[in-house]
């Protein structure tokens, strides 16, 4: 019986070193994904020697209870005492191999700020089912995004920003119902927006500015109840503002600036929970609409390089706080109203109208 027991533990203890130790399958395919890149000065992959890549590997972490690969995490800029004694943020290039796929359980591939990193994001990528964060921001990455995007149900986090995609945004980017953080700035993404952009139900931030993304704002925008930033400025958006995200309670942040949009200003969006509302540099018409009040609250409200007309709206005073304001480059006209706001701004909030006068313009004849 002691005999058996002592068989049964030997047993016990051989499985539990088997979870803490690196697979050679993982393994290989890390050192194949170390194979495509190139880091020439802080020597993050010289810690990638020996055969248990769970411990030691710079960037790299496992399940404790697989012993799987779990997380890639290669941030180049960091307050890592590795990037601290370089003096300098990290530079890479080279390319993502395929080989990371091998990595079937992966949960988060952060690859970030290297600067040179190019080629494209492995379309296999999408076959990682446990993947929850996938983040390549800061590199010269091109191509598309993957057209089987959707199939990640457990991402919440995707972001692609600061590289050279391009192609459209893949329809099946709107099934990905865990998706909490979207951030595809300053790429060459063109093509519309999914109509179908609002089942994104759990997004909270949706960055798309500095694209070339045509076409109008999809309604069902509005359906995303958790969306707290909206930014699609920069863009080649036209058609008019919908109503309806005037309507989101949770909405904080939306820039519209930088875009081909026209028609009139919604007052449901002047009334609502935006906060910070840029709609400059488009071609916005009609008046401003005259619904301000003790509830409306800006830390920034930028108007400007549009073809408002009419009178500023006298409720602007009733606001309980509007700390930058720019109306500058319309064919506004009338006298710009006494009180808060307008008793700390300068000329630049007002400049290039039709007829403005007063306070800090000129005195009204």
């Amino acid at each position: 019986m002691a005999l058996k027991l002592v068989i049964v533990a030997a047993v016990l203890l051989a499985g539990a070193v088997a979870v803490t130790s690196c697979p050679p399958t993982d393994r290989e395919a890390l050192l194949t994904f170390r194979s495509a890149l190139r880091e020439p000065y802080l020597g993050i992959f010289n810690s990638w020697t020996g055969s248990d890549c769970c411990h030691g590997w710079y960037g790299v972490s496992c399940d404790p209870l697989t012993g799987r690969v779990a997380d890639i995490k290669l941030r180049g800029e960091s307050e890592d005492p590795i990037f601290e004694k370089a003096g300098r943020t990290g530079y890479m290039t080279g390319t993502i191999s395929p080989a990371i796929c091998n990595l079937r359980r992966l949960s988060s591939v952060i690859i970030a700020d290297w600067k040179g990193i190019s080629g494209e994001i492995p379309s296999c990528i999408t076959s990682l089912p446990f993947l929850r964060i996938l983040d390549v921001i800061g590199n010269k990455l091109s191509g598309p995004i993957p057209a089987g995007i959707g199939r990640l149900q457990r991402l919440t986090v995707l972001n692609v920003a600061d590289n050279l995609i391009s192609g459209t945004i893949p329809a099946s980017l709107t099934r990905m119902s865990s998706l909490m953080h979207l951030d595809l700035r300053n790429n060459r993404i063109s093509g519309e927006l999914p109509r179908d952009f609002g089942k994104l139900g759990m997004l909270s931030r949706a960055l798309l500015s500095g694209n070339q993304i045509s076409g109008t704002i999809p309604s069902s925008i509005s359906n995303i109840y958790r969306l707290s930033d909206l930014d699609l400025s920069l863009n080649r958006l036209s058609g008019q503002i919908p109503a309806s995200l005037g309507k989101m309670a949770v909405l904080s942040t939306l820039n519209l600036d930088g875009n081909l949009i026209s028609g009139q200003i919604p007052g449901a969006i002047l009334g609502s929970s935006v906060s910070i509302l840029n709609l400059s540099r488009n071609s916005l018409d009609g008046k401003i609409p005259d619904v301000f009040g003790p509830r409306s609250y800006f830390t920034s409200l930028d108007l400007s390089y549009n073809k408002l007309k009419g009178p500023i709206p006298i409720s602007m005073v009733e606001a309980s706080y509007i700390g930058h304001l720019d109306l500058s480059h319309n064919h506004l006209c009338g006298k710009i109203p006494a009180g808060s706001p307008f008793d700390h701004l300068e000329p630049p909030s007002f400049v290039f109208n039709d007829c403005l006068c007063g306070k800090p313009l000129k005195t009204c004849q």
